[in-house]
């Protein structure tokens, strides 16, 4: 059985349990197409399932990666929409740290006229999750001022473009003076240092109101966002880097009539990001196609070098993408 380079781990731990290995090369089955991975790309979650705290959904590879780009080079029955040789994009439940992945159809897009493999690989998890959550549950409707937490990472250079893009008026969050000027270089009308000014006292400073705020820390912030959000204003919750076990007085919330909500992406069936692949292509690719936003790349890294690239990652040195090449 022909065989493929692909990232495995040791157990649960640090950076030095990722291992290079070779695995059978998987076979399309009804509805996939097998991507020869030419990048893939790094994601918070990647971090998460390397530590053993982030188990794959049923049915999925073991191997970390949720993002990659490449060529389709197999086709399994029923895919009709793509032929061998079309560079593709795509979400992955698992396996994109490998030379090759599986990939269901409608979880797969065109790479946008104009980027690279690389910039694409960029693209799947960070749009997909922003878009569900920004737009679908969050509403965000043009006019409104939009905060995002973690302004320089992924989630909030793909947030911060595509909420200017749509309209909105744009907070960020940030960890340091150079990742701010980062996050209103991209769009941001405001950027705040967290480390060294309270957010929450800065926007009443300014009077300024968030309508939407997208939130992956989780928290103390949990009481911060409700007491920065605006009258009937939306908090949406995609992660819990600080922790999701929180003490809070829920009180403004109701005072506030405030929305309250959260979701993942990685569990979600085929069909659901189905949907939001068809969302995306339909009204942001054209976008990234026109150069009005794109991925940011931070740093790349060969496959066999994954741990540098994980520790990059937990220093949050970075702003933007880290990707695989592989």
């Amino acid at each position: 059985m022909a065989q493929m380079k692909a990232i495995g781990m040791t157990g649960a731990g640090g950076p030095e349990v990722l291992r290079l290995e070779l695995l059978p090369i998987p076979v399309a089955a009804v509805g996939q197409v097998l991507m020869k991975v030419v990048a893939a790309g790094i994601n918070r979650p990647d971090i998460l399932q390397r530590k053993g705290g982030y188990a794959p959904p049923p049915g999925a590879p073991a191997t970390l990666g949720l993002e990659i780009a490449g060529e389709v080079v197999g086709l399994g029955e029923g895919c009709t929409r793509f032929a061998k040789g079309d560079q593709v994009c795509a979400l992955v439940p698992g396996g994109g740290y490998a030379e090759y992945a599986l990939v269901a159809e409608d979880n797969t897009l065109p790479v946008p006229k104009g980027l690279s493999l690389i910039e694409a690989s960029a693209l799947p998890e960070n749009y997909f999750t922003v878009w569900t959550n920004v737009f679908d549950r969050g509403h965000l409707a043009p006019g409104e001022t939009f905060l995002v937490h973690g302004g320089s990472s992924g989630i909030g250079t793909t947030a911060i473009q595509l909420a200017k893009q749509f309209g909105a008026r744009v907070i960020a969050t940030a960890g340091s003076d150079e990742k701010c000027a980062y996050c209103e270089k991209l769009g941001a009308n405001l950027a705040i240092n967290y480390k060294t000014v309270d957010f929450v006292a800065e926007l009443e400073r300014r009077n300024m109101s968030p309508d939407l705020i997208l939130d992956m820390v989780g928290g103390s912030y949990v009481a911060r966002n409700i007491a920065a959000a605006a009258m009937n204003g939306r908090i949406v919750q995609i992660a819990f880097q600080e922790s999701s076990t929180i003490t809070a007085n829920f009180a403004p919330l109701m005072m506030k009539r405030l929305t309250y909500t959260g979701s993942t992406l990685r569990p979600r069936s085929v069909a659901d990001k189905a949907v939001i692949a068809q969302e995306l292509e339909t009204k942001v690719w054209p976008l990234l196609a026109a150069g009005k936003c794109k991925p940011q790349i931070f740093k790349t890294f060969p496959l066999a070098e994954v741990a540098a690239a994980h520790t990059l990652m937990e220093s949050n040195a970075h702003m933007g993408k880290i990707v695989l090449v592989v």
